[in-house]
């Protein structure tokens, strides 16, 4: 498997130098799916997608980006990380909203995102979550042949066969999770 964009792609778990901790403790112990995960060094200023794809000419419809929402419903909080591709949105006020049972869901506040993911913000990926994380994934990402997400940190970008994120610890895939952005 091949990473797209032109860049340097190179197993994962042979530079875990590239890689947040908790995403390396992740694909340690995903077995033989970590060998199917690439890992490409970047310039950190292009961790933001239009960036990349700008950058590299890789095409959008295979990034995928996550974002971590928080939903409440009295003082119970539910927390859950959405993988959608970058060509649509998350949709937070409804989908996600009704899956983490909550009368409202926003994004989880930058600060508390970096907090509780132990990632850099900008590089956030579903690989090494909190447990206590649900994890989302829009079923057209398991569509594409080999997605790019983060990797936890700005400096690198993972590549994987998108069907793989559905064996991730805990995935649920939604699908409709992600809907077309507005022209």
């Amino acid at each position: 498997m091949t990473g797209p964009g032109g860049l340097g792609w190179e197993p994962a778990l042979a530079r875990t130098d590239l890689l947040a901790e908790p995403v390396a403790a992740a694909l340690a112990s995903w077995g033989e799916a970590a060998q199917r995960v690439l890992v490409a060094g970047i310039d950190p200023d292009l961790a933001d997608t239009a960036a990349l794809v700008e950058a590299t000419g890789a095409p959008a419809s295979v990034m995928a980006n996550c974002v971590v929402v928080a939903g409440r419903r009295g003082e119970a909080e539910r927390i859950a990380a959405c993988v959608v591709l970058a060509t649509t949105r998350a949709d937070v006020n409804g989908l996600v909203r009704r899956r983490l049972d909550a009368r409202k869901a926003s994004f989880l506040d930058h600060d508390r995102a970096v907090a509780g993911s132990g990632m850099e913000f900008g590089g956030i990926t579903p690989l090494g979550l909190p447990a206590g994380w649900q994890v989302l994934v829009d079923a057209a990402v398991l569509d594409v042949d080999v997605a790019v997400i983060g990797s936890g940190v700005r400096r690198s970008k993972l590549a994987l066969p998108g069907a793989l994120l559905a064996q991730l610890p805990g995935a649920e895939v939604v699908e409709g999770l992600g809907v077309p952005l507005s022209p």
